[in-house]
């Protein structure tokens, strides 16, 4: 008896924190422009870079701006499927990012860079296979 009582006090915490975790439509709408002011602001600063420092800045920019609406989403309306995106986008961002900073080497440095960046994103992109959604 004492273990049914537990398991259903436990239930009841956990539905209550997540009822009180829920974004409303509100929340949800400022967080979405804070997002896109956030990467305005990002994206202005990679403006006073120059060549190949601007284009990697420019892709974490844009990078931080996807994992930031594919987490809104998952926050908004948690599941499998959202949180499939979320690494989705963090795997996407690394990537490009990665890729984008190879661009300063040259030779065999410069294809063992894009190697290992593509590694990783197909490493990454097995483990997303694996997740739900």
């Amino acid at each position: 008896m004492k273990k049914h009582l537990l398991w259903v006090a436990l239930a009841g915490s956990l539905f209550a924190t997540t009822g009180a975790n829920a974004m409303t439509k509100d929340e949800y709408n400022v967080a979405k422009e804070k997002i896109s002011a956030d990467y305005k602001v990002a994206k202005a600063k990679c403006d006073t870079l120059k060549d190949n420092a601007k284009d990697v800045c420019e892709k974490e920019a844009k990078g931080t701006e996807n994992v930031a609406k594919a987490q809104l989403e998952q926050n908004y309306k948690p599941s499998d499927s959202h949180a499939k995106k979320v690494a989705e986008a963090k795997a996407e961002m690394a990537y490009e990012v990665a890729k984008e900073k190879c661009d300063d080497m040259n030779g065999n440095a410069k294809d063992a860079c894009e190697q290992q960046a593509k590694a990783q994103h197909e490493a990454a992109k097995v483990e997303l296979k694996r997740m739900k959604g």
